[in-house]
């Protein structure tokens, strides 16, 4: 029978979210005994709903609630209504990730230290090091299945598509090329089977192969009875007592009707649009600013990674859909050489996107018509497709905040979204579209796309951790400065993105996170 926590029961830990971060918590807390209730604004996905279909399961599964871009970046004008892309539902938007599986880079953990200021950007070193974080890097990667040295699984095979990719960067070079590390099994492993090369990762693995809070951490944490997920909750304010401590969470279920959760201890893992949404929605007459906002740092240094599509008609047939939507990675860009005229460095990801979505994307603006789109989808199958994933970097001015007027279905002010490119996020994209160029023509390309960055999947920043409150949200731990037990557990943490993809260095802090916080309430300290 599964677990029921009575709403006036204030001595467990709410979690608002259920992805990498709040999903991995949940579970991380429920094997040290502690009793947790995750509010999930999203339904419950099963296997059976997953479908080999970008847009049906595109449609399915994604967060469109009201939303608004703003600022000078390219989500303004392509994505007025969707500058992101993440998913509504248990499991969070590990349902969607590709599965790559990165650790940041010691020298990203130290921006400002290792750059300095940089003129137009708000970047601050981490109040933790990767040698610190490294640990718990090796637990998330046995936990989640990571191909490399800590599991001893194999990288996935390469398919077509990466051998093309693989083969320019060596004739361009490069050495740095691998098919991994990926937390998708290329064996049987932990009850999920070896991956069977289908394609649609990114609309949800139908086998398991691929590591998901849906059925890994969130079912684990219920087994435990010590878990309730309650889906379709979503979250309005959080509200403290007297003494500025939280102490519940109000929710509007299913049916609209609206609950409060009482709570020893709150966590924040909503994503980095939603995390400082909620913070900044519960404003009182202690907190007018927001909720653990007294350095009005809550909503800002929003980062996305410097991103962009590359994609090359070759002399022969690719048929890049065949295999793993991200099969592969260059790394030789990935590091800090300021002689390319940026900061920061960029990873080159193979991507293959269906013919729904290069259609949407290829041109932007129309999305799928006219004859220029036409006639390079009839070349489909001779192209070979990348993804740009850089250092972005944090500034005040790219930030989230609420609308004067829209409101959601909810009562809520809609969250704006607001991003302007950094002169280092140009210079950055411009390096990399002529290194592809150069990769591409190296093996016999005469056709190229240049795309501009997609919704963003990859959200980090508005909560960031910093050494000193006036600096940022929160403290090395995730734990709120202004709020000894509000924490937050998502990306919106993160000080600086790195280049790497997130979802690993998020679990890796969830599973941080909750060691200190069982240490933290068995003391007495919360």
């Amino acid at each position: 029978m599964a677990t029921k926590i009575d709403l006036n029961d204030d001595s467990v830990v709410v979690i608002v979210g259920s992805g990498a971060g709040g999903g991995t918590l949940a579970n991380e807390l429920a094997q040290q005994g502690i009793r947790s209730v995750v509010l999930e604004a999203g339904k419950r996905f099963t296997f059976d709903d997953i479908e080999n279909d970008e847009w049906a399961m595109f449609s399915k599964i994604s967060w469109l609630d009201k939303r608004k871009s703003a600022g000078g970046w390219h989500g303004a004008q392509n994505h007025p209504t969707l500058p992101a892309w993440i998913v509504k539902g248990v499991g969070g938007s590990t349902v969607h990730w590709a599965g790559v599986a990165l650790r940041l880079q010691e020298f990203e953990f130290k921006t400002k230290t290792v750059n300095g200021d940089i003129e137009g950007a708000n970047v601050l070193d981490w109040p933790i090091s990767r040698k610190e974080l490294d640990p718990y890097y090796d637990k998330a990667e046995l936990k989640m299945g990571v191909t490399g040295d800590i599991t001893g699984m194999p990288h996935l095979p390469w398919n077509n598509d990466f051998r093309v990719l693989a083969e320019g960067a060596r004739r361009m070079g490069y050495n740095e090329i691998a098919s991994g590390p990926m937390a998708i099994n290329s064996v049987d492993r932990d009850g999920r089977p070896a991956c069977q090369q289908i394609g649609f990762c990114m609309q949800g693995c139908k086998i398991g192969a691929k590591w998901s809070t849906m059925y890994t951490e969130i079912p684990s944490a219920e087994k435990t009875g010590k878990c309730e997920v309650r889906p379709n909750s979503m979250v309005l304010k959080i509200e403290h007592d007297k003494s500025g401590k939280v102490n519940g969470v109000v929710y509007a279920d299913v049916d609209g009707n609206i609950h409060k959760q009482k709570a020893r201890i709150v966590c924040v893992a909503g994503n980095s649009i939603e995390s400082p949404r909620l913070l900044l929605n519960s404003e009182s007459s202690m907190f007018k600013d927001g909720l653990a906002n007294s350095s009005g740092e809550v909503g800002k240094n929003y980062m996305c990674h410097t991103t962009a599509g590359v994609y090359g008609v070759m002399p022969e047939p690719v048929n890049m859909h065949r295999g793993t939507s991200v099969a592969g990675l260059v790394s030789d860009e990935s590091h800090n050489n300021t002689s390319r005229g940026f900061v920061g460095g960029y990873m080159l990801e193979k991507l293959s996107l269906g013919l729904p979505f290069l259609s949407a994307f290829l041109v932007p603006g129309g999305t799928g018509w006219g004859r220029g789109v036409s006639q390079a989808l009839e070349k489909y199958k001779y192209m070979s497709g990348v993804w740009i994933c850089g250092e972005d970097l944090a500034q005040s001015q790219n930030r989230i905040t609420l609308h004067d007027t829209d409101k959601d279905q909810y009562g809520l002010p809609a969250p704006v979204v607001s991003k302007t490119p950094h002169i280092n996020d140009v210079n950055m994209t411009n390096h990399a579209y002529t290194t592809m160029k150069n990769i591409y023509e190296s093996v016999g390309s005469k056709e190229i796309y240049n795309l501009p960055a997609y919704p963003a999947s990859h959200n980090m920043g508005t909560n960031r951790m910093s050494e000193k409150a006036s600096d940022g949200v929160v403290n090395k731990w995730g734990q709120a400065h202004d709020v000894k037990n509000l924490f937050v557990s998502d990306g919106s943490q993160f000080t600086s993105s790195g280049s790497e993809n997130p979802t690993l260095t998020i679990v890796a802090l969830a599973i941080r996170q909750a060691e200190y916080i069982g240490k933290q309430m068995k003391s007495g300290e919360l």
